[in-house]
């Protein structure tokens, strides 16, 4: 999966991956105390958060601990009928009873690829863009394709009409700006 940032204002951003020399069990134990209503998860204390700008990329394989941040509003890019998306934390929303919505800890934790922290994150999810074309009528560049995914993006720059070769190929274009 990969997001898009599509608007944001303010301090806007995405959650993205552990934090360096994190202790695994205490952040565990905070999720879980969050869950019953005791305390509110301090998600700066365990995730990465990245500021971000208008049309940024972010890629998001398989067991990276992710979310956007409030005043960002994001595209998100995915083909993964068979992998799930567990909630470890629901941001104090409650329910009518006045509890903490259901979540998805235990599920969570078998999936939280724990070596997913701050130094790999930046190497390997955080804008990695490639020129691919850079001329007079557009500017088209690869936006990110990790190892553990299938779906390639690229991201067209342009101020006119202009015409693409897909090779007969499936393509799914989103227009999610305008200069």
């Amino acid at each position: 999966m990969k997001i898009i940032i599509i608007r944001l204002k303010d301090d806007g951003g995405v959650y993205l991956g552990l934090k360096e020399g994190i202790d695994k069990n205490q952040m565990l134990t905070d999720l879980k105390c969050a869950q019953e209503g005791r305390v509110s998860f301090d998600t700066e204390k365990y995730v990465n958060k990245f500021h971000a700008k208008k049309h940024d990329h972010f890629l998001i394989p398989a067991g990276t601990i992710h979310c956007s941040s409030k005043n960002c509003m994001v595209l998100e890019i995915s083909a993964t009928p068979y992998i799930f998306t567990f909630k470890l934390w629901d941001w104090d929303r409650l329910v009518l009873d006045g509890l903490p919505r259901p979540i998805h800890i235990e599920d969570g934790e078998k999936n939280i690829q724990w070596n997913r922290t701050t130094s790999w994150v930046k190497d390997n999810l955080v804008n990695h863009v490639e020129v691919i074309h850079d001329g007079d009528d557009y500017l088209e560049e690869r936006t990110g394709l990790h190892e553990l995914e299938f779906i390639e993006t690229h991201r067209f720059t342009s101020n006119q009409i202009t015409y693409h070769q897909t090779d007969h190929g499936f393509n799914m274009l989103n227009l999610v700006g305008t200069y």
